[in-house]
């Protein structure tokens, strides 16, 4: 379209959005620099708030304080509430020491002029105790801070576990002391112990609901009693299975308590031939009274001769990973004593065809719709019978082309097809990539 100077049209039945008209009409851009420029000339200081805001929440912090320097709306925009209610704190080694070294003043101008808007914080971090460092000092300083989500997240170990404890503490206590609407936490692999949680729950009790902290090595199973004891609406809650206890399940099913959603377990042997308590089948008995809906997540990475504690009993495990390799007697226990099981992964079991635990598992855990095996052994016709049993419930079926061995019954070749026909749905084995 062919524009005469001053931005007026051409007559010739086309008009452009009235975005466009008002910048054009407002530069007044002579035909000479469209030609030179190849474009009409955009006038960006023009651009809404709300699609600055969009734009900006995409940015890295230092990016934002550049991008606020080009002219007073973007600096409006940098300043705007919204924009500071959810902020991620990426710190990796290079960034955080020329963060720390060249821009302290700019987390302290945003910390004072924005603490009260800041509610949903995560802090990344790499494995450096550097970065761990730095994300410390930026929470000890969020003093006039009320906020609702906190994470600690590590991209690699050991991080926050090598930040002196003392250091973390202090740091983390300033937010659960300011803080008075926490409700979702997540510190998995840190320093955090027994006295900080009372803190949190002394500040936090009403409102928290979501707890994550696995590997946290320093809180005892007393520690995290004091928080099932004192915050009846936690409903979702991820720790290692040394901090699980028979008093801590009847707390979580308790009265007073509402019902939890989620419980997730890690069970980690930190050396071999390690020792694990039982917990008593009664103890999950009242925890499915309770909460007959709970989702109960456990993740083994055991040895094969440290699962003696485990699957004599029954146990409402609903999602079961095992992620180094288990025995043919474990997968049968799990078979006999895992009714509500949904999901189940077996990275490895070795070269034992798992034939008849397969069958004892379709025919037991009346709710599995989700299977992946890894390094296993499965005979094609065991495997058909398998999901011939569990029926178009299996909405999810990963197993590797070499899991499955050819018998009498059926080849490689034709065993998609049997599977195909009692899913109900096109199925192929997953094929091992070969580079």
């Amino acid at each position: 379209m062919k524009r005469t100077k001053g931005g007026e049209e051409a007559s010739n039945g086309e008009s452009p959005p009235e975005a466009c008209k008002k910048v054009r009409t407002e530069t007044s851009e002579e035909p000479e620099a469209v030609a030179a420029s190849g474009s009409p000339h955009c006038d960006w200081s023009l651009l809404p708030q709300e699609i600055l805001l969009h734009i900006f929440q995409y940015l890295p912090l230092l990016d934002r304080a550049y991008a606020s320097q080009v002219c007073r709306g973007w600096n409006e925009a940098f300043h705007m509430p919204e924009l500071w209610r959810c902020f991620e704190f990426e710190l990796n080694q290079p960034a955080s020491s020329y963060l720390k070294a060249t821009h302290p003043d700019l987390i302290k101008q945003i910390i004072k002029r924005h603490s009260n808007h800041l509610q949903y914080v995560s802090f990344k971090v790499d494995s450096s105790a550097e970065s761990a460092e730095a994300a410390c000092d930026i929470l000890s300083q969020l003093v006039n801070c009320s906020l609702k989500t906190l994470g600690l997240i590590s991209t690699a170990r050991p991080s926050f576990m090598e930040v002196p404890k003392s250091h973390f503490i202090s740091a983390l206590t300033v937010v659960f002391v300011n803080s008075k609407s926490l409700s979702s936490l997540k510190i998995d692999d840190t320093p955090v112990d027994d006295p900080s949680l009372k803190v949190l729950v002394a500040n936090n009790s009403d409102t928290l609901k979501l707890l994550k902290m696995s590997s946290c090595p320093h809180v005892s199973p007393a520690g995290i009693l004091c928080v099932a004891d004192q915050c009846h609406g936690l409903r979702e809650l991820a720790l290692n299975y040394h901090l699980l206890s028979d008093e801590l399940l009847l707390a979580l099913s308790s009265e007073k308590h509402v019902h939890l959603e989620h419980l997730r377990i890690d069970v980690v042997s930190e050396n071999p031939g390690q020792h694990f308590h039982t917990i008593k089948k009664s103890s999950w008995d009242a925890m499915v009274r309770h909460s007959p809906k709970f989702n109960l997540v456990m993740y083994f990475f055991l040895y094969e001769d440290e699962f003696g504690p485990f699957f004599n009993d029954e146990i409402p495990v609903t999602h079961l990973y095992f992620g180094r390799s288990v025995s043919k007697e474990v997968l049968g226990r799990v078979g006999l004593h895992c009714p509500r099981l949904v999901e189940l992964v077996v990275c490895a079991n070795g070269l034992r065809p798992l034939d008849e635990e397969l069958i004892r598992i379709a025919k037991h855990c009346t709710q599995l719709s989700a299977i992946g095996l890894g390094e296993c052994e499965v005979s094609c016709g065991a495997f058909v019978e398998f999901v011939k049993m569990c029926g178009r419930r299996l909405s999810q079926l990963s197993i590797m082309e070499e899991v499955l061995i050819p018998d009498h019954k059926y080849s490689l070749d034709e065993i998609h097809w049997e599977v195909s026909k009692h899913l109900g749905r096109v199925w192929f084995p997953d094929m091992m990539p070969t580079w």
